[in-house]
Formats: C-alpha cells, sequence, structure tokens
C-alpha cells in the first residue's frame, strides 16, 4: 500500500512539474487597424525561460532574411548574425521569467519589420465574457518607465497555419 502511495505522490509530482505553461503553443498576431494575421508564432518554453519564433507569415517566403534586424542585440539567445538569419524560426522573443502560470516578463522581443527591440511581458487572458470573449494572449513590448502597447494574439491550430502558408 505504501508503495502504491508513493508512486502516486511521485506520478502527481512529476505532471505537475512537465506540466506546460498555459502560454506555451502556437498563436497568431493580428494587426489592429486591418485585422488580418501578420504572424503565426510558436510560444515555448526550455530551462526555465519563455522563447517566441514566428513559424509563418502570410504572403510571405518562408526563407526571407531579418535584413532589418541589427547584427546583434543583447541577451539574444543564438549564436551568429541577427540581420543574417531568416524571420520564420528564430527567437525573437527571448529571456522571459515566470511569474505566475500564464504571466511572464522580463524578457524581449524584436520586431523582425524593423529591427527595433523593446521590453517584454505576456499574459494570458482567459476568456470572461466582458473585456475577454475568447482566450489571448497580451503580448506587452515597453520602451521603458511602463511606456508601451500591448497586442493580443489569438491561439491558433496547425491547421490554420497550414492555410496562413498557402496565401
Amino acid at each position: 500500500m505504501k508503495k502504491h502511495v508513493a508512486f502516486l505522490l511521485f506520478a502527481l509530482v512529476s505532471i505537475a512539474l512537465y506540466a506546460a505553461d498555459p502560454v506555451e503553443g502556437f498563436w497568431k498576431s493580428i494587426d489592429e487597424e486591418t485585422g488580418k494575421t501578420t504572424a503565426a508564432w510558436r510560444i515555448y518554453e526550455k530551462d526555465s525561460v519563455l522563447y517566441g519564433e514566428i513559424v509563418t507569415v502570410p504572403n510571405q517566403d518562408d526563407a526571407t532574411i531579418a535584413k532589418d534586424c541589427k547584427s546583434s542585440y543583447k541577451g539574444f539567445p543564438v549564436a551568429g548574425e541577427v540581420n543574417k538569419m531568416t524571420v520564420v524560426h528564430t527567437p525573437f522573443i527571448f529571456g522571459l521569467k515566470k511569474k505566475s502560470e500564464g504571466q511572464w516578463s522580463d524578457g524581449n522581443i524584436i520586431d523582425p519589420k524593423d529591427g527595433k527591440m523593446y521590453k517584454c511581458k505576456i499574459t494570458l487572458r482567459k476568456a470572461d465574457g466582458k473585456k475577454y470573449t475568447k482566450e489571448v494572449l497580451e503580448m506587452r513590448g515597453e520602451i521603458g518607465l511602463g511606456i508601451g502597447r500591448s497586442q493580443y494574439w489569438e491561439r491558433i491550430d496547425e491547421t490554420e497555419i497550414a492555410s496562413l502558408r498557402s496565401n
């Protein structure tokens, strides 16, 4: 009996430790003015740090180079010149630390369109039927002193990602 209880306790602790944070997965960024998808992203955790990379951009070849970026950025997690990397599969979101489940901060995001880097916070906003009619990811970029703006990304599945690639 003691072995069963110990095994059950071990299993529950293991599941809790390895359960994915709800911000992980695929998300689409949306242009606030047009309502159109600007990119599909994969948000993932590695070694207790949160990262995000673009998996596709509508109407853009996946081999497009991030030529408008600088050659390097402080704390960038990948070796090499950023302005020679592809827009797709480069971790433009990096260094975020977990505050609590669904809340990450103290990281950075680089806009590959213009190469500007911002401080970054990510917060999962669950649907509440009021302000949030569906679950969204609040992606907040700041230049400092709390000055910045938020975008609200929507969860996306692999079928929708494939349809973005075919556009």
